[in-house]
């Protein structure tokens, strides 16, 4: 696809226009929107207050946020970033909607304007120019600001914001005591379109539009917020993990999102498919073998009526392009990349041995998608290192593409709505034999924070700067580097939360023993029963979960769908110690990388006759200097829940219950860090001399 092509030469063309002394940190993160008031402090030099009121050419902005009452915050503590349109763009904006001056506007407009141009964390133009999709932190309306590249017309490098404003090379990167200035050419103004809406507007996907419309999934994805929930309800939520003593504070709101994958007209036609009949029947030969039941029913033939039924394959072929979840960029597809040498890469996931790869549950009931971004550099096939692809497996085993995920689409079209957002792919996306039997006959691992869609949606997964630690003996209630959060019951779809308990999401930190560098923790007296994530196929399937064990962690019975599963879980028990392994457990990983077939399927065996495996290979944590393997350390492994043939057709579940009636170590604390489904083909290796791999 063109696009692609001319979005590789900008990207080419600005790295080489970034000058050498600009470095992208990893600051390309999210935290909350502003401190409290009392940790509020005076400096002395020129605060970002200053800038906007003693620099005459943003006295229009100036006094947007005077009305707003913002000025005091941007004359205190903070480290925030301003993109401030400058009194050309005031004007330009005024006149378009129909304002005289900045008096006709209302408190609350200048408050929304206001917000949409400041963000609680410092972004240079260098940390932008390596963003491909959203700005890691969301403005202070808590809307995502789109970030891509371009060059303005003396042939500068230049950052343009939600497709329109760009930051002013010549004025860019104005450092305050309090932040930075950048000022821009355009007024941002955050979509009021659903993700329906978007779609509907670009005539470059008109087929898609009309399928989504002709069977009423259009009218699933105009929700936008929960307005029932209610943060004030809560006090935050003070807690110690390991020796880290931290609080965590509820989502500020509960906004329900999608996210859509949509082949352009061009793609559909490339096929044969020019109609909405002509997609019926490919949805035909695609879900048809998957759904034979369905086949028979009166519903499945086409008319008008029937393909609003999801017994209709062209219903399940909309509805698999749809994930419920707001993924708010094309750089959250997959985990955190970070900018930070020498780890640049997805964060806690050595690239060179694996692909960052996400597995998020689509609309079609019971189907997941996989998301993989192409880093491995011999299984890369034809794809550019770092993009990413919709149900791509390229391994020893098989080579298949999937679809490309492109990041952006026509400067003309909106992408980012107010409920999602929408991408370019270069092929079909669909749940098929190829998908089920082969993409998806793997081992599945999921961090915790990509089960439930809440999370995502609210900008909770992977926020803060993960190479910023806060003070680990007292509570940061300034938030500076990111926020942890905890869920009521009732918050998090498909999860049951009962007794005194808390469940609490830790931001991620890159020197955590934790998988993409976040964990959940459960504390007191817990007992939580949550959905699993659907598998592809009926079969044995191995349920196992990643964690760290510590001395400071708790016990807890593990059930599945109601049936306690073996003996409780000790957290406390380190692979090394003589009621596991013991001191034979290998912690080199030099010495690890040398052993044979034979030593390996040893070292399996002994292990998974305690129902444990070594923590994934491609897993590492690190401090900054050194990476440490999780597959070494006798702290980090996987521990199976359950083995057990699982239905594909229903929903099946996992209860976490604390079983002591005196609180061990840190209030019972139990850590959920990642899960694995399993299939037999994987785990159930019977080959002589052979193991399961170790990634």
């Amino acid at each position: 696809m063109k696009l692609q092509y001319i979005y590789n030469k900008v990207k080419l063309a600005l790295t080489l226009a970034i000058p050498l002394g600009m470095t992208g940190g990893a600051m390309l993160t999210s935290c909350s929107d502003e401190p409290d008031e009392e940790n509020y402090y005076t400096f002395t030099g020129e605060m970002m207050s200053d800038f906007l009121r003693y620099n005459p050419e943003y006295s229009q902005f100036a006094e947007v946020v005077d009305r707003a009452g913002l000025m005091n915050l941007l004359s205190t503590y903070g480290h925030y970033t301003c993109f401030a349109p400058n009194n050309t763009a005031m004007s330009a904006y005024l006149q378009k909607r129909g304002f005289g001056s900045i008096d006709d506007m209302t408190t609350a407009d200048c408050d929304t304007l206001a917000r949409t141009h400041l963000v609680n964390n410092m972004y240079t133009t260098a940390d932008m120019m390596v963003v491909e999709g959203s700005l890691g932190t969301n403005n202070m309306n808590r809307q995502p600001i789109q970030i891509t590249q371009g060059l303005d017309q003396d042939s500068n490098a230049v950052v343009i914001l939600n497709r329109s404003a760009r930051v002013i090379f010549t004025l860019q990167d104005d450092s305050v005591e309090n932040g930075i200035v950048q000022p821009i050419d355009m007024v941002l103004e955050n979509s009021s379109i659903t993700v329906d809406g978007l779609i509907r507007a670009n005539d470059k996907v008109s087929l898609f539009y009309n399928a989504l419309n002709a069977t009423g999934l259009r009218d699933s994805l105009i929700r936008t917020r929960d307005e029932n929930w209610n943060p004030d309800a809560y006090e935050p939520y003070r807690y110690t993990s390991d020796f880290w003593v931290e609080i965590a504070t509820v989502p500020e709101v509960r906004k329900i999102g999608f996210t859509a994958f949509v082949e352009p007209d061009s793609v559909y036609r490339s096929k044969g498919v020019n109609t909405l009949e002509d997609m019926y029947r490919r949805a035909c030969q695609i879900y048809d073998p998957i759904y034979p039941d369905d086949v028979a029913e009166p519903e499945h033939a086409y008319s008008p009526e029937n393909i609003r039924s999801p017994k209709n394959p062209l219903w399940k072929f909309v509805a698999y392009h749809i994930l419920t979840r707001d993924v708010v960029g094309y750089n959250k597809l997959t985990p955190l990349v970070l900018q930070t040498n020498p780890f640049k890469g997805a964060i806690g996931i050595k690239i060179n041995e694996m692909d960052p790869t996400d597995w998020y549950e689509t609309m079609l009931p019971r189907t997941m998608m996989k998301m993989d971004q192409a880093t491995v550099q011999k299984y890369l096939g034809d794809a550019t290192r770092g993009e990413r692809f919709v149900n791509r497996r390229y391994d020893a085993a098989y080579q298949i593409r999937g679809a490309k995920i492109n990041p952006v689409v026509e400067d003309e079209y909106e992408q980012f709505g107010l409920n999602g957002r929408y991408f370019y792919v270069d092929d079909i996306v669909k749940f098929g034999v190829e998908e089920r039997d082969q993409v998806f006959n793997t081992r599945i691992r999921m961090d915790f924070s990509t089960i439930w869609p809440e999370v995502m949606t609210n900008d909770i997964r992977l926020n803060g700067d993960p190479t910023q630690d806060d003070n680990s003996s007292k509570a940061d209630d300034t938030f500076k580097y990111g926020r942890n959060y905890y869920f009521p019951n009732g918050y998090l779809d498909n999860v049951t939360i009962t007794g005194n308990a808390s469940l609490v999401y830790r931001r991620p930190h890159w020197n955590f023993w934790s998988y993409e560098g976040d964990e959940w923790n459960l504390f007191g007296d817990y007992d939580i029963t949550f959905r699993l994530p659907p598998v592809p196929y009926d079969g044995e399937w191995q349920v196992r979960m990643g964690f760290c064990a510590l001395k400071t962690r708790g016990v807890a019975q593990i059930y599945f769908d109601g049936k306690p599963q073996g003996i409780p879980l000790d957290m406390r028990k380190f692979l090394n110690e003589e009621t596991m392994i013991g001191s034979t457990f290998e912690t080199s990983i030099d010495k690890y990388k040398k052993w044979t077939e034979e030593e390996k399927v040893e070292d399996q065996k002994a292990l998974k006759n305690l129902g444990a495996y070594r923590g994934a290979y491609g897993g590492y944590h690190t401090d900054g200097t050194a990476v440490n393997e999780f597959v070494v350390n006798p702290r980090t492994y996987r521990i199976v829940l359950c083995q057990t043939r699982i239905d594909p057709s229903r929903d099946h579940y996992l209860r976490v219950r604390c079983t002591t009636t005196a609180k061990q170590g840190n209030n019972n604390e139990f850590m959920m860090d990642y899960i694995e489904l399993v299939p037999k083909s994987v785990y159930g290796v019977t080959g002589a001399g052979q193991s399961e791999d170790d990634l």
